[in-house]
């Protein structure tokens, strides 16, 4: 499956579909600035190491994510692969620089929270809504693959645990404005394997199938692989997940770093699930990075085996 395939369909090849999040929800937290030809690498060693997908970068305004104001170049940097790469957008705005530069998959970061969605999107809850509409109408008009996020499903720093009718109410509503998957996102890492069940039961109940939705879990609580299983033995086969580990929020201080790729890939190696990712490929990446960021892995497996090198 190429980086540019659709977000909702699955390779023969793969009994699973890692959509690595890395290169952009790993990076944008960083406070120091990495050089943009050191994303391009990422991004193309990533590819190299059989990651199917692998969202790029935001076009957010530089304000809010100084990380990322290199969008743009980065794409260009990337060459005719670039536009293949699914950005997210956060409005009209960013969807004209994605059109601009011939971008072909993009995605879209809704709240299940009101107080979430004040200070993420400086929106109301419902206000969300009639932003993401016409970005979504307009993408998919261009002929775009539109992927949905939702943030906040388990738990939301101000507002504590979060109905699951809520989430799901919201996450249905931004699935039908025309996305072809949704993401389900454990923000803040409080949730557990229990809680993932059940809030997939509920999406399923109100219509959405396993294979149109996916799982993005934080490790604040050390349960983003237990509920990455959860989900896999419930039905979903797309996960979220980042190389190394990096990540957190801007907008949520509590959230610590994505589900590590290399864990995700290490589980299902052991399930005799397929990837199709070279796993030392992988960590030889990761511990690239990781001496560009200059601080070690967060991943126990790129430090298990970088370790035994």
């Amino acid at each position: 499956m190429s980086a540019g395939s659709s977000t909702s369909s699955m390779p023969g090849d793969r009994d699973v579909t890692i959509y690595e999040v890395g290169p952009r929800d790993g990076l944008q937290n960083e406070k120091g600035i990495v050089p943009v030809a050191a994303k391009a690498e990422f991004i193309t060693r990533l590819v190299a190491a059989g990651l199917p997908i692998v969202e790029a970068t935001s076009f957010v305004h530089p304000k809010w994510v100084p990380q990322l104001a290199d969008a743009a170049e980065l794409i260009e940097l990337l060459g005719p692969d670039g536009r293949k790469h699914p950005v997210l957008v956060p409005n009209e705005r960013g969807l004209d620089r994605a059109l601009e530069l011939g971008c072909e998959h993009l995605a879209i970061f809704g709240s299940a929270t009101e107080t979430f969605a004040r200070k993420n999107l400086n929106s109301s809850l419902d206000e969300q809504f009639a932003m993401f509409e016409p970005t979504v109408a307009r993408a998919r008009a261009a002929g775009m693959d539109v992927r949905a996020y939702i943030s906040m499903c388990f738990g939301d720093p101000w507002e504590g645990a979060v109905p699951v009718d809520q989430v799901v109410a919201v996450g249905k509503r931004l699935f039908d404005l025309g996305a072809s998957q949704l993401s389900l996102g454990d923000t803040i890492g409080v949730g557990t394997t229990g809680q993932v069940g059940a809030l997939l039961d509920a999406f399923n109940a109100a219509g959405l199938p396993d294979d149109v939705l996916a799982v993005h879990f934080h490790d604040t609580y050390g349960q983003a692989l237990a509920n990455a299983y959860a989900a896999w033995q419930h039905g979903i086969r797309t996960f979220d997940a980042s190389a190394g580990g990096l990540g957190g929020c801007p907008y949520a201080e509590s959230a610590t770093g994505n589900l590590a790729t290399e864990d995700l890939v290490w589980m299902f190696r052991g399930l005799g699930v397929e990837t199709g990712v070279d796993l030392d490929a992988l960590v030889a990446t990761s511990t690239w990075m990781a001496g560009v960021l200059g601080k070690p892995s967060v991943s126990r497996v790129v430090t298990a085996l970088a370790g035994s090198a």
